[in-house]
């Protein structure tokens, strides 16, 4: 870290969320290190990140972009879907990353412990966001929700370096917060993720449908969502959790709701197979959780 306390940010994945966070970094004065394909990176290089957001603007920055990391930074931060995860990893040499945070911005409860394995256990720091961001070409994000908040984690995380990256984030524009513990954190965005992305893919139907023409089958899956988290160590209430479903604009879809209508690969296993695992694991009967999952892998997702 420099004496202005600016950082030098490494963002693997500059997507919807990355290219966001990315933007927003620079903007603020830090050094920001696109990580990419070829035809991504070299696009980047030359016409920076160009952002469209009712919240933070509209405005266009310049980044560094290059398809390896191939020297130290204070942080990278993760932002590939789940089912991208491997591949993209080999863009970060754990060699080179060193003594930096990673920040995985992933969906799913399992990831960190994937991280953990390939890098400095005590330097991976699961991250959540709350926010809709869009990439729809390289170098171009559209941020649709009038809000970005960020809550930091990290059980064996220095804690100062914690709060120096929560510190950028927060001065850079999204509302950011350490929390005390990892799995708490994790679980409090799966127990919302898992019904809303679960069933408006499964029905092919946006929130709005799902809770009104399903709503017994999403009350279900809130609750044994909210048991399993509660059999991880991680209390949720069922009634905020489905509170917040009917919060939603009725037409919001899910990301991977988005992927299935795109024909992409979708998240399916990071999400609704974790969930199951996590309640074998535990013993907590998730009879909607395993037949939702189930239809979902009988269609070819």
């Amino acid at each position: 870290m420099t004496a202005k306390n600016e950082l030098t940010v490494a963002v693997l994945g500059p997507g919807g969320i990355g290219g966001l966070l990315a933007a927003l970094l620079s903007r603020s004065g830090h050094r920001v290190i696109c990580l990419a394909g070829d035809e991504t990176a070299a696009t980047l290089r030359k016409s920076g990140i160009h952002v469209r957001s009712g919240h933070f603007g509209d405005f266009r920055v310049q980044v560094e972009a290059d398809t390896e990391l191939r020297e130290p930074v204070d942080a990278c931060l993760i932002a590939v879907k789940a089912t991208a995860l491997d591949e993209a990893l080999t863009r970060v040499p754990p060699a080179t990353l060193g003594d930096a945070l990673l920040v995985p911005f992933l969906n799913g409860v399992e990831h960190p412990r994937t991280l953990r394995a390939r890098y400095r256990p005590d330097r991976v720091a699961p991250a959540v966001i709350r926010a809709e961001s869009t990439r729809v070409a390289p170098g171009e994000i559209e941020h649709g929700t009038p809000f970005a908040e960020i809550d930091l984690a990290g059980d064996t995380v220095p804690r100062d370096r914690l709060d120096a990256l929560a510190r950028a984030l927060d001065e850079a524009g999204p509302t950011t917060r350490v929390l005390p513990e990892e799995t708490a954190a994790l679980w409090a965005k799966m127990s919302l993720l898992a019904p809303f992305a679960l069933l408006t893919t499964r029905h092919a139907l946006p929130i709005g449908d799902v809770r009104t023409r399903h709503r017994e089958e999403l009350r279900s899956l809130v609750e044994e969502t909210a048991a399993v988290s509660r059999a991880c160590g991680a209390p949720v209430d069922p009634a905020g959790i489905l509170a917040r479903h009917d919060s939603f604009p009725p037409t919001t879809k899910s990301s991977m709701q988005r992927d299935a209508e795109a024909g992409r690969p979708l998240e399916l296993d990071a999400i609704g197979g974790a969930l199951l695992r996590a309640a074998e694991r535990h013993g907590v009967p998730v009879p909607v959780a395993t037949r939702v999952v189930g239809e979902l892998r009988a269609a070819g997702h």
